[in-house]
């Protein structure tokens, strides 16, 4: 069977995963400080299928190359290792994503996933075992912080969903969380004067305004979920120069 290179396709998949993920999470993080939920649970529904579609197709070729990609030494140990974890990555979450499930399962995944992306790129750099291997490095840490950064992330949606009533993050000035819609109207009565049963001044007061509490997200929220984020588009920023490095080379070889 003669070889192929499927090195610039497995890139592509890099590439196209950390647009479609940065884009959902940008997204969800728009809706989230719209206090939206039902427009969260919609991007990450539909952001499901090209997900598990990109995790169907990674997988498939990192088991592929795992037994029969025929690369001198051991470059298909440095390659298809961390592209298997990163393909279960993407199925285990687009299922989750998909069935409205619980997404830290998914995050601890990639979590541990990406710790061992980061190892391994280590390593290479250490080894030279690429004719690129500072850029191979800078590839594995950027999708290997991704992946750490998306169990803080995942966990903060999951808070959200958890409180549907609006009361994750909603905070006021002085007014607690789980009470958003304080009435003044027993304040008012009570200090009404006392006047004979029967008179029309019984009559219940002029409703008074509620207090309010608007909703935002905490500063420590909002900087979570855009680091992660910025994070997803380093690593597509990654995979873009890393496959530019590297296309040219897969066009002119023929297997």
């Amino acid at each position: 069977m003669a070889f192929v290179d499927i090195l610039a396709l497995e890139e592509v998949t890099l590439l196209i995963a950390a647009v479609v993920i940065g884009y959902v999470g940008l997204i969800g993080f728009l809706a989230m400080r719209r206090n939206d939920p039902p427009g969260l649970h919609s991007a990450l529904r539909g952001a499901a299928i090209p997900i598990g579609s990109l995790g169907v197709i990674v997988t498939t070729l990192a088991i592929w190359g795992e037994f029969a990609w025929p690369l001198p030494g051991s470059y298909n140990i440095l390659f298809t290792d961390v592209y298997l974890l990163f393909g279960l990555t993407l199925v285990i979450l687009a299922i989750s994503m998909a069935g409205a499930l619980k997404l830290q399962y998914a995050g601890l995944f990639a979590l541990v996933a990406g710790g061992v992306s980061i190892a391994y790129g280590w390593a290479g750099y250490g080894l030279n075992m690429t004719k690129e291997p500072l850029e191979t490095f800078l590839l594995y840490g950027a999708f290997g912080l991704s992946g750490i950064l998306a169990f803080p992330a995942t966990l903060v949606v999951d808070h959200y969903f958890a409180h549907p009533d609006g009361t994750a993050f909603a905070f006021g000035s002085g007014v607690s969380a789980s009470h958003r819609h304080v009435s003044m109207r027993a304040a008012t009565r009570a200090a009404q004067p006392l006047v004979p049963v029967g008179s029309a001044a019984t009559a219940d007061p002029e409703p008074t305004p509620s207090l309010r509490a608007s909703f935002h997200l905490p500063i420590y929220i909002d900087v979570t979920l855009l680091i992660f984020v910025a994070s997803i588009a380093l690593a597509g920023i990654a995979a873009l120069f890393y496959l530019d490095s590297t296309l040219s080379a897969h066009l002119t070889s023929a297997p």
